[in-house]
């Protein structure tokens, strides 16, 4: 999730590096440029992806979630999840963008990119504050 001039953006990427003759794969989430307010806790968050990429074809999936001020990532279908709140000043005025980069000094093929966008959820709150009981048994709902 990005600003249209980059000033504020929250990065998701991995890290891919070799140990004891084995491939390594960290997923990061960046929020130390999610926002340009003052005062905003912005860490870096870091999960290893337990996965043999060389078993994988060197194909590692992400799958990220963007809900307003919620980034939530999926690596290696899965085996990895970061959950991060952001604060950016772009979302007011829904000037996002979304952008795939690579820091690498490999080349990388991004060989599927989708995007959509999500419809706002609906709660059937009754005039007194209470949630309506769907029409939906409990039996059917799982």
């Amino acid at each position: 999730m990005a600003s249209g001039d980059m000033q504020e953006h929250t990065a998701v990427f991995f890290r891919v590096f070799r140990q004891n003759d084995k491939y390594k794969v960290l997923m990061c989430t960046d929020l130390s440029r999610s926002s340009t307010r003052d005062g905003v806790y912005k860490p870096p968050y870091g999960a290893f992806v337990d996965m043999d990429i060389e078993a994988h074809g060197g194909i590692i999936s992400l799958r990220t979630l963007v809900d307003h001020s919620v980034v939530e990532s999926f690596g290696g279908g899965g085996r990895a999840c970061i959950t991060a709140r952001v604060y950016p000043d772009h979302v007011v005025n829904g000037n996002s963008h979304l952008y795939v980069f690579n820091n690498g000094t490999g080349a990388v093929k991004v060989s599927s990119l989708d995007a959509w966008e999500m419809a706002t959820a609906t709660v059937n709150v009754l005039p007194d504050g209470l949630i309506a009981a769907s029409s939906v048994s409990r039996a059917q709902a799982y």
